[in-house]
């Protein structure tokens, strides 16, 4: 099959039906369907795109790690890590797994996952379905052992359960149980689905978790990067404390944004569904907090946007506000695999028209 078929388009021929197919079930069986298939047959994604072919002018070296572009799989499209090799065929530089808590949890009742097809969004609160720390450890060592070029990102969270008071130890057994096996860690702090969660998010209950994880990681032989993954419901001033605070404490890198429970303007069955909404609506509020967050630190901690990525433009604008990294989900549920080659060929035109020899001349431009 000749891929130049999908050169700069960001389609593919067939994902159109596919996606009618996928469309047509529910959200969450749809999910599993597909993920399940990646796991199985991973080099089948290559049959819906060809993957992109990145100039030398997209590569990076971010807290240790070589990125071969700056495109990778957000957190939650594979909480257990069982499709890691699809998501490289495909044609990411990196992807995050997660978020895995401890212990084995179901997460909250079904429906709990649901497309809001005009505004090019989902709105879903799992709840951090997972199979737990254990099952994760072995999908990252069978990976270990075989794995080729990628950067595999894990996500923590805590359980369910678990108190706030005692946050700390979840954190704390993930790290030591899989940061041996991640390249970088992320601390998830900020998901809407868990009741309680995002109260950890103030400066007195954040900064000595992250402290706690730091000191953990310290211990490893490894040594991954840990970043703070932070909501964009915050306050403007909240999220400057808070990005000034966790560089003062060490953190290697923060994330913007995870998903958002504003529902503003919106069209589709299911907005008023409750749980955290991802997509083309969160696109411009998550890439101001990336500039906030860029300009809390002085430019010094890298930042991994996401938040409505559908287009090399969108990536382009959030690593003019200052991230080194951007990541896609919801974008590659409704364009397909297409899209990492679409935004990663796409984007050498928009740093030459822009007068810039390298991706990383054009962090935080605009911040």
């Amino acid at each position: 099959m000749n891929t130049n078929t999908w050169h700069g388009r960001g389609k593919s021929p067939m994902y159109p039906l596919v996606r009618k197919l996928l469309f047509g079930l529910n959200a969450e069986t749809a999910h599993e369907l597909t993920l399940n298939a990646l796991r199985r047959m991973p080099g089948a994604a290559r049959l819906l795109s060809g993957p992109p072919h990145p100039p030398v002018n997209l590569r990076q070296t971010v807290c240790g790690r070589t990125f071969v572009h700056p495109i990778g799989l957000a957190a939650g499209l594979d909480k257990n890590a069982i499709a890691l090799p699809a998501w490289f065929a495909v044609g990411f530089a990196f992807a995050e797994v997660g978020t895995v808590t401890p212990l084995a949890q179901p997460g909250n009742p079904r429906p709990r996952l649901f497309r809001l097809r005009d505004d090019e969004a989902l709105i879903n609160r799992m709840g951090f379905n997972n199979e737990g720390a254990a099952a994760m450890r072995r999908q990252l060592e069978s990976w270990q052992r075989r794995r080729h070029a990628g950067v595999v990102g894990v996500n923590l969270g805590k359980n369910k359960a678990t108190p706030n008071d005692e946050a700390v130890s979840d954190y704390l057994k993930l790290t030591e149980e899989l940061g041996h096996f991640a390249d970088y860690l992320v601390v998830n702090v900020s998901s809407p689905n868990t009741p309680g969660l995002r109260d950890l998010q103030t400066e007195n209950s954040l900064v000595p978790l992250v402290r706690a994880v730091l000191t953990a990681r310290d211990k490893l032989q490894n040594h991954p990067p840990v970043f703070v993954k932070l909501a964009p419901d915050l306050a403007d001033d909240a999220l400057t404390e808070l990005a000034q605070q966790l560089a003062d404490v060490g953190v290697d890198g923060l994330i913007g944004t995870n998903t958002t429970i504003r529902r503003d303007s919106l069209t589709s069955m299911h907005s008023d569904e409750t749980g955290g909404l991802s997509g083309r609506p969160l696109e411009q509020r998550s890439t101001t907090v990336i500039k906030l967050l860029y300009q809390a630190t002085d430019g010094k901690l890298p930042i991994i946007g996401s938040g409505g990525v559908f287009s090399a433009a969108d990536a382009y604008r959030k690593i003019r506000a200052g991230a080194t990294l951007v990541q896609v989900y919801t974008g590659f549920i409704y364009k397909g695999p297409a899209i990492v080659r679409e935004i990663v060929e796409g984007l050498p035109s928009l740093l030459e028209r822009d007068g810039f020899s390298h991706v990383s001349e054009a962090v935080g431009v605009d911040a």
